[in-house]
């Protein structure tokens, strides 16, 4: 019994060890064997120039559009985009196609800021933020826009995209939930995709359908506290929408905010200053205080008629985006003289913002008003009435691909009657849920009651002409 002890391959017994065998063997044959070298088939020249002759490369894009796509024909502008435009055609279009809100773009005071600081700092600044690209006008606007919000700090993007882009990644990350408006536009879709957080879209400005997720989620986090404990819960929707022109319930989402420890993010694009008593947006128009909002951003290239992105919120939160949003630390910062116009663009706002939102919203109002009385009852109007942003949508029965066409043509119809509008775009590919095709309606301060009660005879006009 001692030595089968010292022997415990004996044990096993032969068929055991006969696989063990077997094993070795094939090892070292492995080892050991001569590779056979691969059979080569040797072509003449002739199969080869046959073979390149009928190989077909795949194409660099999948599914190219075709050349007639209006796309790749884009209008051309001739001139300041102002409550007039300019597209070559030898007549002046009434502008309801850009979002020059309340043509701050043209004035005088704003131009010649511009002209000033180009002949100090140059055209562009050539550089990232962090790597020579920040000068002294950078900053003013940085304290500038701070001042403005009443807030602690700011910071400034070299366009609107890459704001929303680069902020949410920033601070949301893998193992997060983030709660999204499902009408939020591209930009921030592209935020939340880039923050590999776990995101739960609710219903368009439904906040029951918000809070029914929360709900579900709280259950689901009853069930295991330590990794719940460890899980942050982000909110993201926009004071107007782009794609929909609807102002979303602040109020409610600050409620929300609360009871279920939510961090609030909120984009300002289209409603910097076109709502509130003092121009701020919806925070403004709802008398929100910004403490409730964790991290507002916005753009200068709509109602501010310049260039560039900004969020505001805390000296934590705005530091933090100096070294973690991809935008600023990689992107060529904003030329100096597009901030030194946006200075003074927000000088405006201080002085004549408030008599500037209360002409912007009579114009959205009366605009919202004609058009709903005006327009053939298959087109509906969407948008609140106080949104400088209205959707002109179909309301009968056909493919996005046909509602497209048929409201080009009605673009085409109101140009030749001298009103400018445009075609919502879309990346349908792309985008998480792409709203209907629209006519996408912008409001400017600037117009007339005489001024847009002709536009919105011209585009019932049109679209007469189109449906018939």
């Amino acid at each position: 019994m001692e030595c089968l002890r010292k022997l415990p391959s004996l044990i096993t017994g032969p068929y055991h060890l006969a696989l063990e065998g077997v094993l070795v063997l094939c090892i070292l044959w492995l080892f050991t064997a001569k590779k056979q070298p691969s059979k080569t088939i040797r072509l003449s020249l002739k199969e080869e120039e046959d073979l390149l002759r009928e190989w077909e490369p795949e194409p660099l894009v999948p599914h190219p559009p075709p050349p007639d796509h209006p796309s790749l024909h884009p209008r051309t502008v001739y001139g300041k985009p102002s409550k007039y435009i300019n597209i070559g055609t030898g007549q002046r279009l009434l502008n309801f196609a850009t979002q020059n809100y309340l043509g701050l773009g043209e004035r005088e005071e704003v131009v010649n800021e511009a002209l000033s600081c180009l002949h100090r700092y140059g055209v562009g600044s050539c550089g990232p933020r962090g790597f020579y690209g920040t000068t002294e006008v950078h900053l003013q606007l940085e304290e500038k826009l701070a001042q403005f919000f009443n807030s602690e700090a700011a910071i400034l993007y070299a366009y609107g995209f890459s704001t929303s882009a680069s902020a949410i990644p920033a601070y949301a990350k893998n193992g997060d939930i983030i709660f999204a408006d499902e009408m939020v536009n591209f930009s921030l879709q592209r935020g939340l995709q880039a923050s590999r957080s776990k995101v739960i879209y609710f219903r368009h400005n439904d906040l029951g359908h918000l809070e029914e997720l929360l709900e579900a989620q709280e259950r689901q986090d009853a069930k295991d506290p330590k990794r719940a404990n460890a899980t942050r819960k982000f909110v993201v929707v926009e004071g107007i929408y782009m794609n929909t022109g609807r102002l979303c319930d602040l109020p409610g989402l600050v409620t929300l905010r609360q009871r279920y420890r939510l961090r609030l993010f909120l984009d300002e694009a289209v409603s910097f200053a076109t709502l509130g008593s003092h121009c701020r947006g919806i925070t403004d128009h709802f008398s929100v205080p910004m403490k409730e909002v964790d991290l507002l951003m916005g753009t200068l290239e709509g109602a501010g008629g310049c260039a560039g992105g900004f969020c505001v919120g805390t000296k934590f939160v705005v530091e933090h985006q100096r070294l973690s949003g991809l935008g600023y630390c990689f992107s060529a910062s904003l030329p100096p003289m597009l901030a030194a116009a946006s200075i003074k663009a927000v000088e405006l706002l201080e002085r004549e913002g408030p008599e500037l939102v209360e002409a912007l919203q009579r114009a959205c109002t009366h605009t919202h008003t004609a058009l709903t009385a005006t327009l053939p009852d298959s087109v509906e109007v969407g948008g609140d009435e106080i949104s400088p942003i209205k959707h002109l949508r179909l309301t009968r029965p056909c493919s996005d691909d046909e509602a497209e066409v048929i409201l080009r043509q009605v673009v085409q119809q109101a140009q030749e009657e001298g009103v400018a509008l445009t075609v919502a775009a879309y990346l349908r590919a792309q985008e998480r849920e792409a709203p209907r095709p629209s006519i996408r309606v912008s409001v400017s301060a600037a117009l007339s009651q005489e001024e847009i009660e002709n536009a919105v005879g011209a585009i019932s006009r049109a679209f007469q002409k189109v449906l018939g």
